[in-house]
């Protein structure tokens, strides 16, 4: 049974591990990674990735892509977005910190945090307007 706006909503501003999907180009199937992402109901997505990653330049080559999050606890479910990309910008200190706080201990943010922002390079804050939903809620298992 698909799930309502809301319950999707709700469910894809909650902290999964994301699945993100872009066209990798001709005779390619596309690029599937899992991806830290953040969301707000009603907003747009948000997503990390090295300045210079194939994923940033297949993103920007098609202008769009997929991400999907699932759960099977408490319940098989899932939910995934696609849309057009409507803004590249340099990622902050604070954008990193909020993101590792939405998947981290509270007490491995700031460790994890410094060691990113020195090992990672030059990090673009890529974000998606939502156009496009699925999703499903498939009972227990």
């Amino acid at each position: 049974m698909a799930l309502s706006r809301e319950e999707r909503a709700r469910f894809l501003a909650e902290p999964h591990t994301g699945a993100l999907s872009v066209d990798a180009g001709p005779g390619r199937a596309p690029l599937t990674v899992p991806i830290w992402y953040q969301y707000a109901p009603g907003g747009e997505l948000w997503i990390l990735t090295g300045a210079a990653s194939r994923k940033a330049e297949l993103i920007r080559a098609a202008g769009r892509f997929t991400l999907m999050a699932d759960t099977t606890q408490p319940s098989v479910r899932y939910v995934s977005v696609e849309g057009p990309v409507v803004s590249w910008e340099r990622t902050t200190r604070e954008q990193l910190t909020e993101m590792s706080a939405r998947y981290l201990p509270a007490d491995k943010v700031e460790g994890y945090v410094e060691w990113s922002w020195k090992e990672h390079g030059e990090q673009t804050t890529v974000r998606m307007r939502p156009e496009r939903w699925l999703s499903a809620d498939m009972g227990t298992v």
